[in-house]
């Protein structure tokens, strides 16, 4: 099983590559191709930790993803942000948030504090949402 550490990113997108092959195999745990995947798979995390930082989501796209993961409406969100058209300033990126509705979002939602203050980046791409696990779960 030559495996060898991914140094460049010549080596990282060929390994990419054969990861796409091997995941179309679908290989079974604990064959040579399952264990080959298992190891790739971490050689590529492992690179990516180290050369492909995560930048932090957009407080506004923190939020969307809270609604839609907690199935919420603007309804819900009167309590932490005020009226609705106050929310929809808000989620409009027409109104920044004040320190109360940061509070009162992190508690109620379970958004890190640290996402919620950053600047509001207008125009931002909608597949940002690919960072936000790093939001982990909501609240219970």
């Amino acid at each position: 099983m030559d495996i060898r550490p991914i140094r460049s990113e010549a080596d990282y997108q060929a390994t990419l590559q054969e990861i796409s092959v091997l995941m179309d195999a679908d290989p079974d745990l604990g064959t040579r191709d399952g264990d080959r995947l298992d190891i790739l798979v971490t050689l590529v995390q492992a690179y990516e930790a180290r050369h492909v930082p995560i930048a932090e989501p957009d407080p506004v796209e923190a939020i969307q993803f809270r609604m839609e993961q907690g199935g919420l409406s603007v309804k819900d969100l009167e309590p932490m942000i005020g009226k609705s058209n106050r929310v929809y300033e808000v989620l409009n990126r027409k109104r920044p948030l004040t320190l109360a509705m940061i509070r009162r979002l992190h508690q109620g939602l379970g958004i890190p504090a640290d996402v919620l203050i950053a600047e509001t980046l207008v125009g931002r791409s909608p597949t940002a949402i690919a960072c936000l696990p790093i939001l982990g779960q909501p609240p219970r």
